[in-house]
């Protein structure tokens, strides 16, 4: 179905408005995908918070420039989905991944992350990506341990002479 020129211009407007707050972005060709399927997917994007697009070559080009995905303009060839990663790096890369497994007709072509194109061999890499939460967790835990640490530390002595005293009593009894 060919779009009138108003329906391009407002399809280039919004997914360069996504493109230009997205953290990541994954191109997939999805050729001998049934409409089923691609309904399938569209909904586990929706429900890892990605946006996902398919986008005529010519005005996904048109949508990427002048944000930080131009990158991926030239790598742009095939019948593609693109899945914009808005809040979590690695939510598409995972998104896409994961429907890859089940359905091999899904086959990811390229990944682009902080302005540069990474090949398809590294979307394992950036669907390994620590979730917000995840990341979150991580850094509490890094910076709580010193002040575990010290704690255990400054407690070992007193510990140290509890069991010393119960060593002792213990020997008096037998």
């Amino acid at each position: 179905m060919a779009f009138r020129l108003e329906d391009k211009q407002a399809l280039v407007t919004e997914v360069q408005a996504i493109a230009r707050v997205a953290h990541s972005v994954v191109a997939a060709e999805y050729r001998g995908l049934t409409v089923s399927q691609m309904t399938g997917l569209r909904a586990k994007a929706r429900e890892s918070g990605v946006y996902m697009r398919v986008v005529k070559n010519t005005l996904a080009r048109r949508a990427v420039a002048g944000t930080p995905y131009e990158c991926i303009a030239g790598n742009l060839k095939g019948p593609l989905v693109l899945a914009f990663s808005k809040d979590d790096p690695g939510a598409a890369a995972r998104v896409v991944r994961e429907f890859a497994k089940t359905h091999d007709k899904l086959v990811p072509t390229l990944v682009a992350l902080g302005g540069r194109v990474h090949p398809a061999s590294d979307l394992e890499r950036v669907a390994n990506l620590p979730t917000r939460a995840q990341a979150l967790a991580l850094l509490l835990g890094v910076l709580k341990a010193p002040v575990s640490r010290l704690v255990r530390t400054l407690a070992e002595p007193h510990a140290k002479l509890v069991r010393t005293v119960a060593a002792i009593k213990a020997t008096r009894a037998a």
